[in-house]
């Protein structure tokens, strides 16, 4: 099975470190094996000292050994340089892709110290570069806040490179040393003299560690676009060297920080308040930095930071920002009357439709919960944002009445949509609660109540529904089919979702609910795949399939269980010889291991579902009977229909044959950017979209 990244237009993979406490010094030993299988003493017992840790189970500091993993090394050093700017010493960072899998970052900070360390007795520079935990990030004197709070970073950067280069620029002198696999070829020397100061780390990835060597240029510029937002006054260089005759080069500054982090969020939304909201204020140890504008939008666009972490499940921070907002605009609708003495307060959901905001803390100690890092739980920040944010928002619509009155009006219009939206979710409520496990009438459900196991097809067309039903293994695949297309749910609230007939049938088989009173453990299926035509009319369903989870169910997306069905597009058939093709690409290659280049039979199925000729085949039908042994008979499949139940079994149901994508979301901002461009109602920003992109498509179907 494999993977795809939904993520436009590239993935944002963000820090993932493991506190790995290993204080314990002592060398590598091996463990005999025991003379018995009951004995465990201390020789059963292994200790990796220096960065053998990080090589022998790299996926505790990285996430993974794949794209994401690779990716991440980037933004390890990339880190420190942003460190540096953030206690005031750096004003510029290159990153730099060279040829042959080698990556460069340069900084002018202040530079790695390289005298002596007094506990290791080597260069602070080695200590820093060959030691876990070891750094300017724990005492008093080295930062006063950070990204990178373990020491790990830069250290793991070398133990998973087999070379690295290390270039210091400090005390008028040019340091450097070079390492392989996180161990130091020589000590430290002087090459050359230097008026300025800062760091270089030149490194190729080990492919001994990595599975794979290629950088997304697009997830690097949109990581790096992100920390410059975040880091305000930066400059960020990126440049592209891997090809002498595609180089490109990209220049990040914002001296608005997180306030045109929010305009580029917005550029394809319509505003409701011109002005965007900003403050950046320091109180208690705590530097808050908040940016908000309404848009026409029914969902809300929230992304919050710690330290420049992108905490994806927010945290105290989130939480305080949140009260403050529900308590400022309640308090301003009522004292200006748009809230009379009768009416109910405006709940947070409706306060949270159609916001865009960017939260940003900074402070000396963070207390991450989660190996990932993905939530805030220093309470004392929820007092000092809700503090900070209460007071300059007040201000702010004070000062902007008529901002404030286009934010008001949508959140009373919000509000109005709340009531229909209950309304309509009683019904979907009430209705599985009648129906019970077998609801909807047209789910083909599955006999097993395992939701590990079980796996729900969604199918395009009663055709092809009936074929997934026939070939289904039914005690663990359940199908439900689809008549046409669902709705569109960027353009629609929530109570026109939950009016639509195929929408409302999907909601109740999945068993979740949804919104506040989602649950992931009432999830009926451990897999939901979408399973539609290799056609246009199948890619917009997919789409349209696709842009419900993430409005509605992200969580599915995130925690793994959204899937594509990948049928094939050729059956080819070389004597008593069966193969699936799954795209025009593979087919060549298989033409080739043939050995066939002339004119192929190629067969397609019939309105009736039988096997019948095309004109071009007609035309060499005589030439296919008398030289069978090099030809090869090729039959398209243009829709799921036209295949029989048995193959659509073993080709796109079977798990031991099957070819399946799963659907991951790690760049939540270019993910919500592309849906809105694709699904939202701008015309003209998916004009240019189309414009842009076109000469990148393969296969265009007209």
């Amino acid at each position: 099975m494999k993977k795809v990244i939904f993520s436009f237009p590239s993935r944002g993979a963000y820090i993932l470190e493991l506190y790995f406490n290993m204080a314990k010094k002592s060398t590598e030993k091996e463990v005999k094996k025991a003379d018995s299988a009951q004995e465990y003493t201390a020789k059963q017992i292994t200790v990796l000292e220096g960065l053998e840790p990080v090589r022998k189970r790299p996926g505790m500091y990285i996430g993974s050994t794949g794209s994401s993993g690779l990716h991440h090394l980037i933004w390890e050093a990339v880190d420190n340089a942003i460190d540096e700017a953030m206690a005031g010493f750096c004003t510029l960072t290159e990153v730099t892709l060279l040829p042959e899998g080698k990556v460069k970052v340069s900084d002018n900070g202040r530079g790695i110290p390289v005298d002596k360390h007094p506990v290791t007795k080597l260069s602070a520079l080695e200590t820093v570069m060959t030691k876990l935990h070891a750094g300017g990030k724990f005492g008093a004197g080295g930062y006063k806040v950070s990204g990178g709070l373990h020491g790990v970073g830069i250290s793991v950067v070398n133990a998973l490179s087999s070379y690295l280069r290390t270039e210091v620029q400090r005390d008028g002198k040019v340091w450097m040393q070079e390492y392989a696999k996180g161990k130091p070829k020589a000590k430290p020397k002087v090459i050359g003299t230097s008026k300025g100061t800062g760091t270089t780390q030149i490194w190729h990835a080990d492919p001994e560690i990595f599975s794979v060597q290629e950088y997304d240029w697009d997830e690097v510029i949109n990581h790096l676009r992100q920390q410059a937002y975040l880091t305000k006054g930066i400059k960020i260089q990126v440049k592209d060297e891997r090809f002498k005759d595609k180089e490109k080069e990209y220049n990040f500054c914002f001296a608005g920080g997180i306030a045109s982090y929010v305009r580029h969020l917005n550029h394809n939304n319509e505003v409701k308040q011109e002005k965007v909201f900003y403050v950046d204020k320091e109180q208690e140890g705590v530097q808050v930095e908040i940016a908000v504008q309404y848009t026409a939008d029914f969902r809300e666009s929230v992304h919050s930071f710690a330290n420049n972490i992108y905490t994806t499940e927010g945290g105290m921070h989130l939480v305080g920002f949140r009260a403050a907002l529900t308590r400022v605009l309640n308090n301003y609708a009522r004292k200006n009357n748009f809230l009379k003495e009768k009416d109910d307060n405006l709940t947070g959901d409706d306060v949270r439709e159609g916001l865009t905001a960017v939260i940003s803390v900074k402070l000396r100690e963070p207390q991450f919960e989660g190996q990932t890092k993905s939530k805030l739980g220093n309470p004392e920040v929820r007092t000092v944002v809700e503090s900070i944010f209460n007071d300059y928002f007040a201000a702010f619509l004070e000062e902007n009445p008529r901002d404030a009155r286009e934010v008001i009006a949508k959140c009373l219009l919000a509000a109005q949509a709340r009531v229909a939206a209950k309304a309509a979710r009683d019904t979907v409520i009430r209705k599985g609660a009648f129906d019970g496990l077998t609801l909807p009438g047209k789910l083909a459900d599955c006999s097993s109540k395992n939701p590990v196991e079980c796996e729900l097809y969604i199918v395009e067309g009663d055709s092809a529904g009936g074929s997934a039903k026939q070939g289904r293994n039914r005690r663990f695949q359940a199908i439900l089919p689809l008549r046409g297309k669902i709705l569109n749910v960027e353009k629609a609230r929530l109570d026109k979702v939950l009016a639509n007939t195929e929408l409302k049938a999907l909601i109740i088989a999945l068993g979740t609910n949804f919104g506040d009173q989602f649950n992931l453990d009432d999830l009926r299926y451990g897999r939901i795949v979408i399973m539609t035509d290799a056609d246009v009319d199948g890619a917009h369903i997919r789409t349209l399939l696709l842009t419900l989870f993430y409005r509605y169910f992200p969580q599915l997306i995130v925690n793994g269980h959204i899937y594509i069905a990948k049928p094939p597009l050729y059956r080819v058939q070389k004597g008593k010889e069966v193969n699936y093709v799954y795209s025009d690409e593979d087919l060549e290659k298989l033409k080739k291991k043939y050995g066939i280049t002339e004119t192929v039979s190629v067969f397609a199925e019939t309105d009736e579902g039988e096997t019948g000729e095309t004109e071009e085949t007609a035309k060499n039908a005589e030439a296919t009977k008398t030289s069978s042994a090099n030809k090869l008979n090729i039959q398209r499949y243009k829709g799921l229909g036209e295949m029989n139940p048995l193959q659509l079994w073993e080709t796109t149901m079977n798990p031991a044959t099957r070819l399946m994508k799963r659907v991951d979301m790690d760049d939540a901002a270019g993910a919500d950017e592309i849906f809105e461009i694709l699904m939202g109602s701008d015309v003209t920003a998916r004009k240019r979209f189309i414009q842009i992109h076109a000469k990148s498509v393969k296969n265009l179907d007209i």
